[in-house]
């Protein structure tokens, strides 16, 4: 019977002050703490782990101005005749920098594409379109060099629709980074980032002309850094789109700044894939400066050819864990050579800087002064030697392709004005209708921007008439490098003058 009172006692203290309570009142008393824990409950502060996404307007309002469109045109030429089919310049670009081999001629002739009417020579077409950002106020402007390679003329638009023709500073395609001016002031300049505080996962944005749709607006985040997929460049990785005309625009983190040039994608259908990678700004600046100075970019070499070491190398030969570039070759009378360096060498320090893998190598030897005396720490054998080497120029591409077709073991020299020429043959000579000349087989910096182009034969420069490469070699070394200097150009059956002008 106890149990039972207290049972009784226990229900009715606490029934009795609700009963005390009108039903209605108990209602609305219920519903009004339900509605109290629900505001409650969204209230409650959200885990240390929850983040909102990021809102990129005032990013974009900030950056947008600095951001450019840039058009290049070339002038039409006769036709090759060969019979390979045309294609516009946004699928060029998808074949040429986003991994599609270029078709061959289409198979059904319905598809091919009309022939073009007759036009005259020498009249400009539209050729691309890219993105570029303004680097200072006076109007120099990076892009990559891809954009503008090829083009007889560029065209800059700003996004107050001012355009501009613009002058080309200088390009480099071994990193695609390329420097062009257009004649303003005032100009909305971006800010360069750090691009060693830029970490993987962080937000970034990148602003182009997609297919010449201008001042799109793509958003991802930084996938990797330091990927290797170029000699001289470790590339920044994203997942935010880019697409042609993308190229030469912006990578931009949450600060407002600048950290990197989109310049590829990896795509197996030549569409973007989620993966995307950047120029690091930090390696783009160098490279600019370079251009601003001199309008070419000039690297060193020892002449050694390189490959990764393999874990099972490393184990096998004593070096422990994988590291080093493995000496594959080394290039006769070269710097390499000289020095000591042989074939099957590991080389584990350059200047006193860790090589971790074969492509460090390249970037580290490339960012010497040639001429400078570097020491260089092979692993040879199961023990460490040092080598004192001397870095020499490393030749452009043109010039190791020339060298490369005409079997020559030494390097050609690029003149001051640029230019890598060759000797004409009699036979060359009598199938042209000259007495003597040089053969273009390279242009760059001053001469390329002048117009002068691989295939043409100079004449004369400077008013003096040029019979053989000695005599062209000699008549530049007398050359006032800030003075112009005039060069009488043949181009198939035309001849003409052209004016070399000094960088400025």
């Amino acid at each position: 019977m106890q149990t039972q009172n207290h049972s009784v006692i226990s229900s009715r203290l606490f029934c009795s002050p609700v009963r005390a309570v009108p039903e209605r009142l108990q209602t609305a008393l219920i519903a009004g703490l339900l509605v109290l824990a629900f505001y409650l409950g969204l209230m409650a502060p959200a885990p240390a782990h929850a983040q909102t996404l990021p809102d990129f307007t005032a990013l974009v309002e900030s950056v947008g101005p600095s951001v450019v469109n840039i058009r290049t045109t070339e002038k039409l030429r006769p036709p090759r005749g060969n019979g390979a089919p045309e294609f516009d310049e946004d699928m060029l670009e998808f074949f040429k920098r986003f991994g599609m081999p270029l078709p061959n001629q289409p198979q059904n002739p319905r598809r091919a594409p009309p022939p073009r009417s007759p036009q005259p020579d020498g009249e400009s077409q539209q050729r691309g379109v890219g993105s570029g950002f303004i680097l200072n106020a006076d109007g120099f402007v990076m892009t990559n060099a891809h954009v503008i390679e090829g083009a007889d003329e560029v065209f800059v638009t700003l996004t107050d629709k001012r355009e501009f023709k613009a002058r080309v500073i200088g390009a480099d395609k071994r990193t695609d980074v390329a420097i062009v001016k257009i004649e303003a002031n005032g100009l909305p300049a971006v800010r360069l980032g750090d691009v060693s505080r830029l970490k993987v996962g962080e937000w970034v944005i990148a602003i182009g002309s997609p297919f010449g749709l201008e001042n799109t607006v793509t958003a991802g985040i930084v996938s990797a850094k330091a990927r290797d997929t170029g000699d001289f460049l470790p590339f920044i990785q994203t997942d935010v789109a880019i697409n042609p005309g993308n190229s030469g625009g912006p990578l931009i983190n949450m600060r407002g700044e600048v950290v990197g040039i989109n310049s590829q994608i990896y795509s197996r259908s030549g569409g973007f894939m989620g993966i995307s990678f950047a120029i690091p700004i930090d390696e783009a600046t160098r490279v600019s400066d370079q251009l601003r100075s001199s309008g070419r970019v000039i690297r060193g070499r020892i002449g050694v050819q390189i490959d990764q070491v393999t874990k099972e190398v490393a184990e096998s030969i004593g070096l422990g864990k994988p590291g080093g570039a493995l000496v594959r070759s080394v290039e006769s009378g070269g710097p390499a050579d000289k020095a000591g360096v042989e074939a099957g060498d590991i080389i584990t320090r350059f200047d006193g800087r860790a090589i971790d893998k074969a492509g460090d190598l390249p970037r580290i030897v490339g960012s010497v002064k040639p001429g400078t005396k570097s020491t260089l720490q092979v692993f040879r054998r199961g023990s460490t030697r040092e080598f004192n080497v001397t870095v020499v120029e490393l030749e452009s591409d043109r010039a190791a392709a020339t060298s490369e077709r005409s079997g020559s073991k030494a390097p050609p020299v690029v003149s001051l004005l640029g230019l890598v020429v060759s000797e004409l043959n009699d036979a060359q000579k009598r199938e042209l209708k000259v007495k003597g000349g040089v053969k273009v087989e390279a242009a760059e910096g001053i001469a390329a921007r002048a117009g002068i182009r691989e295939g043409d034969v100079i004449l004369s420069l400077d008013n003096t008439e040029v019979a053989g490469t000695k005599q062209f070699e000699s008549v530049v070394a007398k050359l006032d490098k800030d003075k112009p200097v005039t060069a009488l150009i043949k181009r198939g059956d035309w001849v003409n003058y052209i004016v070399i002008r000094p960088a400025r």
